[in-house]
């Protein structure tokens, strides 16, 4: 037997619940190899670094977006009440 047919016999035996999940992991998986970038490659080397590190790859994976420098900068002026550092 193939892996896709070993593949569709499990996907047979699941609730629809499940397959739901499954399609979500594998656009996930799907999209992490689509949107490889040089620091996928990066290896932290301090357990604060590797902490972060970790917090950051699961903000990622749960959809959360990360903002660039000039969004950040965004949200504070508005959280500070619009003032800005200049």
């Amino acid at each position: 037997m193939g892996k896709e047919e070993e593949l569709l016999e499990h996907w047979r035996e699941l609730t629809p619940e499940k397959q739901q999940k499954v399609l979500e992991f594998v656009e996930l998986l799907k999209s992490e190899s689509e949107t490889r970038s040089p620091e996928s490659d990066f290896v932290p080397q301090t357990p604060l670094a590797k902490k972060l590190w970790e917090i950051r790859q699961r903000a990622i994976a749960s959809g959360l977006q990360l903002l660039n420098e000039d969004e950040i900068a965004l949200e504070l002026a508005a959280r500070r009440g619009g003032l800005c550092e200049s």
